[in-house]
């Protein structure tokens, strides 16, 4: 071996040592993108339509739910908490009853239940698709002010964590 080659026998792996970090960097970038809320109306059970446009530069609760479904209702009383104690902090929330719930026992519950916050109805399922073809009740997702999505609950959230993540979204600028 020469002089010569030697002196470059480290250009070989330190370029193959270099390709591999570039690729780890962008896949880990790619992997803590947050995705973006998809723009959607909401049709409230009271007729109000409700764009995600209208709802930038706030923290949302969506959450997808049925009036037939056992953890949505036993749920329910702590999202109703949830949104009271945030809701002055500018929380906005909207309850999306899933295509196949009657529209009458969506709009009974919400009125006996005295729900706070916006209820509306996915009567064609094209809301729950818009999020990521959203099967399992109760689904729940933070937005960001952004319009990023913090985090996608799937069943009941631990309350005490979703209230720390909406503290923290709510005070950021």
């Amino acid at each position: 071996m020469t002089a010569t080659s030697s002196n470059r026998s480290w250009i070989k792996p330190a370029a193959i040592g270099a390709a591999v970090l570039a690729i780890a960097g962008i896949g880990f970038a790619a992997f803590n993108q947050q995705p973006t809320a998809p723009n959607v109306t909401f049709i409230s059970i009271d007729g109000q339509k409700i764009s995600s446009q209208d709802l930038r530069g706030k923290v949302v609760m969506v959450n997808f739910w049925a009036t037939s479904c056992a953890t949505c209702v036993k749920e329910m009383p702590q999202m109703v908490d949830t949104y009271n104690k945030f809701r002055k902090q500018g929380l906005e929330f909207v309850a999306v009853a899933m295509s196949y719930d009657p529209p009458n026992y969506v709009l009974n519950y919400a009125e006996t239940r005295k729900l706070p916050f916006k209820v509306a109805l996915d009567s064609g399922g094209d809301l729950a698709k818009q999020f990521g073809d959203v099967a399992m009740t109760p689904t729940t997702f933070v937005i960001g002010k952004d319009g990023k999505i913090l985090k996608r609950y799937l069943g009941e959230p631990d309350f005490a964590s979703l209230h720390a993540l909406l503290q923290k979204s709510l005070t950021a600028s």
